[in-house]
Order: structure tokens, then sequence, then C-alpha cells
């Protein structure tokens, strides 16, 4: 991912058509993060075949003729059947949550002297897949350390019992879910059980299987073994990857299982499989976050040796990494390279880019590059601009941060929660209290909800610089609103930025 979250009005991060480097929220110090994080999957596009019998041509302008004078009874029958279709499918959804609702009840009662099972079945609820669904999720939610036992219990015997109902079957959906519920609690065996039955029943164990996986038995230090299961299986299915090796690859990119990466890759060659665009991307992020960047170089050489020329995410990586390296110049050439291989820079390759240069100190060259994304027609987002901001608050230049945070009015930007937590600490840092104060409710009257982290930047600064009362004013504040009243504790113990 990019070293910015991805920040729009909703948090709603973009997703491209091809193996893309998204931005993400983390919860770091001042809402950023520390480079890319991770490269998004390559989305195929399968079409679709029809199941429909084709009609003939005459058969069609039979039907256009017989249509005359009597369309206008078809619109009404068709707006009637309409709305008849969106009242049963609401009643259908209103009718399930209110029947989950129920079944958690009942599973809550569950214990000695009660037959949960029972319970269920006097409820006389159907079962359905959007119930099984809701019921999980809502067990799922409720986990935490003191009750993850007693939930794969009852997410369990939920589980036995709604497999069991007529006209009913668990999907991989569903198995996924209680697969989650088996994760947190780490009930890793079970996690194995429900697999092996699941290739049993002929359920095909996908991408999003290997990442509850991985993602739980990384932990549990089996992540190799894991790995190799899924490298053996012949019921993997891994779409929309082109092959096991890089769904296995993009996972484990994304949990940052860097060292884990070069040896899948090694075993792939070993295979025979030979990489493609997405493997390169992946496998060059790796070296360059191990740090080593003659290996990096050697791939991307092997890349264009192989017919497989840099797309516009194998740039991104370029320009992340001459930007760290504080070198504005090789960005300029590759941004050139860019354009001569048919990629346009957009908006992602400069904040990209001007953020890596912010980190090495070079405002400079981050003024040149956020000019050039204009100048170039590549509209900044928010993104954009508060990585800008960022950048100037980490110089010092505070005066420029809120020229930036101007501007982004003036040109149809609204600010998001990130940009506010921004521009707290960065008036925080100036020793301009009120006006963070004031900061706060103006985000909040703008339809911005702040999260913990801009309460926490706020409570910090305000209690290092000794004004305790009005840090207890935003904490009560806080409290009023019903925010993060389980972080209370933290925050009230929080004394440093």
């Amino acid at each position: 991912m990019l070293s910015i979250a991805q920040i729009d009005h909703r948090f709603v991060q973009s997703i491209f058509c091809f193996c893309g480097i998204s931005r993400s929220i983390c919860s770091t110090s001042n809402g950023f993060i520390d480079g890319f994080q991770r490269i998004e999957k390559y989305l195929i596009d399968y079409r679709k075949s029809s199941n429909c019998d084709t009609v003939s041509d005459e058969n069609q302008e039979e039907e256009s003729v017989d249509s005359v004078g009597t369309s206008g009874r078809y619109e009404e029958e068709e707006e009637e059947h309409h709305q008849q279709n969106v009242f049963n499918r609401s009643s259908f959804l209103r009718n399930t949550k209110n029947a989950a609702a129920m079944a958690l009840k009942v599973l809550q009662q569950d214990g000695p002297g009660f037959d949960a099972r029972s319970a269920l079945d006097n409820l006389e609820i159907q079962v359905s897949g959007l119930l099984v669904r809701e019921v999980l999720i809502g067990i799922l939610k409720n986990i935490n350390q003191a009750n993850r036992e007693r939930c794969v219990k009852l997410g369990y015997k939920f589980f036995i019992w709604s497999g069991q109902k007529q006209d009913y079957n668990h999907t991989v959906n569903t198995y996924h879910l209680i697969m989650q519920i088996f994760a947190e609690s780490q009930e890793y065996k079970a996690m194995w059980r429900l697999l092996d039955e699941m290739t049993e029943k002929g359920y095909p164990v996908t991408s999003r299987t290997f990442n509850i996986f991985i993602c739980s038995c990384g932990e549990a230090g089996i992540a190799k073994k894991v790995v190799e299961r899924f490298i053996k299986s012949n019921s993997f299915n891994f779409r929309p990857f082109k092959h096991s090796f890089n769904a296995i690859l993009h996972s484990l990119h994304a949990i940052k299982h860097y060292n884990l990466i070069e040896w899948v890759y090694q075993q792939m060659l070993a295979d025979g499989r030979q990489p493609d665009t997405l493997t390169y991307n992946i496998i060059m992020y790796a070296k360059y976050r191990l740090g080593r960047l003659d290996q990096f170089h050697s791939l991307f050489d092997e890349m264009g040796r192989n017919g497989f020329p840099p797309d516009l995410h194998t740039f991104n990586i370029l320009l992340h990494i001459y930007g760290r390296a504080n070198k504005p110049a090789e960005a300029v050439v590759h941004l050139s390279m860019m354009k001569e291989a048919g990629i346009e820079p957009n908006v992602l390759h400069f904040t990209n880019l001007i953020d890596a240069l912010s980190r090495a100190g070079n405002m400079d060259a981050c003024k040149y590059f956020f000019d050039l994304m204009v100048e170039q027609g590549c509209e900044p987002d928010v993104v954009a601009y508060t990585v800008m901001i960022n950048a100037h608050i980490a110089g010092g230049q505070f005066e420029k941060a809120e020229e930036m945070f101007s501007d982004m009015f003036d040109n149809g930007k609204i600010p998001n929660v990130y940009t506010y937590n921004t521009m707290i600490r960065g008036l925080c840092m100036a020793g301009k209290f009120e006006y963070a104060c004031l900061m706060l409710k103006e985000m909040e009257s703008r339809g911005c909800n702040p999260n913990f982290l801009v309460y926490k930047t706020l409570v910090s600064f305000l209690k290092n610089a000794g004004k305790v009362f009005e840090a207890n004013e935003v904490i009560k504040g806080m409290v009023e609103k019903g925010q993060y009243g389980h972080l209370l504790k933290r925050i009230k113990k929080y004394k440093r930025c």
C-alpha cells in the first residue's frame, strides 16, 4: 500500500482492475503508515457466460410487434412487480435479522440444564444463508479474551444445528465465518478439521480460506506448514490469481511475511512456474522491505528481459524507493519512462512520491512534484493534500500547512478525520492549543466525527503542556457523545505525544 492512509470522505479504498498498491488507514501516532503495506490482488475480468437461450431475430421482431399498444400495461405490471419484489426483500431481511437476534438470545442461555438445540427448534425460524451469516457474525463480533472458549462452543453448536436442517446447506462463506471464530479463539486444530470437512464435501478451498489460516496460524509459528499444505492441495481454488503461488504470495504480502515470501518464490521456481508481473511486483517489494536493493534491481532487469514491462504499480514501488532515498532526479526520469511506456502517472504515484520525499526531508522536491501533478492535469485528492500538510508540519512550516489546508476548501476538497488530526497536531506543536480545540469543534460541525486518534492526539499534547483542565474537557466531551468509552482508561493515562 501507499505510505499514506487512503482518505476519502468515508474511507473507501479505491480498487484497481489489476495488481494495485493501495493506501490504507493505520493507527500510528500521526495517522500515516511507513511506506507501502501490501500489493492488491489482480482482479481478472472474467466474462460470465449467459444461461439464457438465444432468441432469433425473427422471434424478437414478432415480440416487438406484439408489444405495440400494450407497452403501457406491461410497464404498469413491471412496476407493480418491482415494488412487490422490493417489499418482499425488505420483509425477508427484517424477519431474518429478528430471527437471528432470537437465535443469539437462545444461544446466550446455553449451559447446564438448558438444551440450546431444542430451544432453537422451538423458535421455528427459517434457516437460510443470511440467517446463519447474521448469527455467526454476531458471535464473531462479541469474542474477547474472557469469553472466546464459550463463543467457539456456541458458534459451532449453531453451525452444526443449522447444517442439519432440511433445504439448507452450508456455503464456503459460512465455513469461513466459523473458521474465523475458531481463529479468533486460537482453535487451530478445529480449523484444520473444518478444512478437511470442506475438502471432503467438495467445497472449493479459496484464497480467502488460505488468508484466514495464514493470518491466524502464522502467529502460532506454523506459517510454513500452512503454506506447504496449500501448495500441495489439489482442491485449492486460487482465483482470481493466475496460479496458487500468486495467491499465497499476495496473502503473505498482506501480513508482511517477507522472509516467507522469498521461500515461496523459490518453491515456485522449483515447481517450474514462471513469474508474471504480479509476482515480480510482490517479490521486488519484499526485497525492498528486507533491505536487499541489489536484488531488487536485478529482479527489475529480469522482469524486462522476460517480456514483462513494468506496470503502473512497478513504477509506484520505484518512485517510493527513489523518494525515500531522496533522489528526485531519478524520480523525474522514471515519470518520463512511464509516459513513454504509455502509462500516465496518476495522483497515487505523485502522492506516494511526495510522501517518501517528505520523509527524506526534501520539502522543495515535495512542492515541485505537487505543482507538477497539477500542471499535468492530475487533480490532487484529499490524500495528496493531507500528505503535503503533514510534510509542511513535519518540516516546521506550519503557516504553509495552513495555506494548504485552506487551498483544500478552495478546490472543493473536504478534509476528513486524518486531515483534521494532522492539523490539530500541527496546531498543538505550534502552541496554538485554543485553535486546536476549536478545530475539534469545527470538524464535528462539518459532520466529520473524530476518531480515537484525534482525541488521543489532542489530549496528549494538552497534558504535556500542563493544560490538564482543557484535556479533561476534551475527554468529557468524548464521553458525553458516547464515544470510545471502552478506551477511557487508556486516554486518561496517556501522557506523552
